[in-house]
């Protein structure tokens, strides 16, 4: 019998689907990447990380995991970026009709594609805010249109789409970018405001996909594609944690961890991360 996988070391009533109230659900597809692969091993260095990290949040004063972490059986669709599109889409669909708050964890950023689809067909005024180095606004790459370079471009044709971070493209993906509501990570260094001029540009309904090369390598360098000058852990926290109180987070995704057993600190990293989330959704 396989053994339930747990989030945090967390057991009994907290992890069941009955009472928990989030669902993790694991991606572990890497299967378009293009130059550093790995992603497809995030998840387990996630949990592994998570099993030793302190589960009470010092700045929410809370432990979230009372909320109850349930791990959904993991998607492993690996035939063809297609089929993975489909079965990522069915699956979010499917637990889109439930009352749970639900979490996506890669894998890398094209497991996206099919779950922003299904929460954009659910909410009719989504804002998907992707945090990211990269636009992924290619409308094919690879030939295909579900490849980690076309991860947001269906979210940019059906949603309203708001991009922070950004600071590697192809001169192509341009003419697909609203100026308003790209965030070019030049132009955030300094700027004390850009917090404020990004929640303007936000609905009150937001999905988060985040690409964890959207920090700076010094503090995230187990990305596929890693680019310098990023964002650091603080400002990224305020900024979240600003997204959460202002607005109704009705899921988010985290994506891209390549894990490197020589330097396990990023996969606590992204322990953490979940967990600031997840407190900042239910007690910010």
């Amino acid at each position: 019998m396989k053994k339930q996988k747990i989030f945090a070391g967390i057991s009994g009533k907290f992890t069941t689907a009955k009472n928990a109230s989030v669902y993790l659900t694991s991606v572990p597809y890497d299967g378009t990447s293009t130059w550093g692969k790995g992603a497809d091993k995030g998840f387990d260095a996630f949990l592994d990380a998570a099993e030793n990290m302190e589960v009470y949040d010092i700045e929410t004063k809370s432990e979230v995991y009372k909320k109850g972490v349930h791990i959904c059986d993991s998607i492993l669709e690996k035939g063809s970026p297609e089929a993975m599109f489909k079965a990522t889409y069915e699956t979010a669909k499917k637990q889109l009709k439930t009352d749970k708050f639900l979490t996506f964890f890669g894998g890398e950023h094209s497991i996206s594609i099919g779950t922003i689809k299904a929460f954009y067909e659910k909410y009719k005024d989504l804002t998907v805010l992707q945090l990211d180095a990269h636009t992924d606004l290619r409308p094919e790459y690879g030939g295909t249109p579900y490849n980690h370079a076309c991860a947001v471009y269906d979210a940019s044709q059906n949603c309203n789409l708001v991009q922070v971070g950004i600071r590697s493209m192809d001169k192509s993906e341009m003419k697909f970018v609203k100026k308003k509501k790209c965030f070019f990570a030049q132009n955030m260094h300094g700027d004390t405001k850009w917090m404020r001029k990004v929640l303007k540009q936000m609905t009150d309904t937001v999905y988060i996909t985040l690409d964890l090369d959207v920090f700076d390598p010094s503090i995230m360098p187990s990305t596929g594609t890693p680019e310098p000058g990023g964002l650091l852990w603080y400002e990224t926290l305020r900024f979240l944690k600003k997204v959460f109180k202002k607005k109704n987070v009705v899921g988010f995704d985290i994506v891209e961890l390549a894990p490197n057993p020589h330097n396990q600190a990023p996969d606590f990293l992204a322990a953490k991360l979940y967990y600031k989330m997840l407190s900042y959704k239910f007690y910010s």
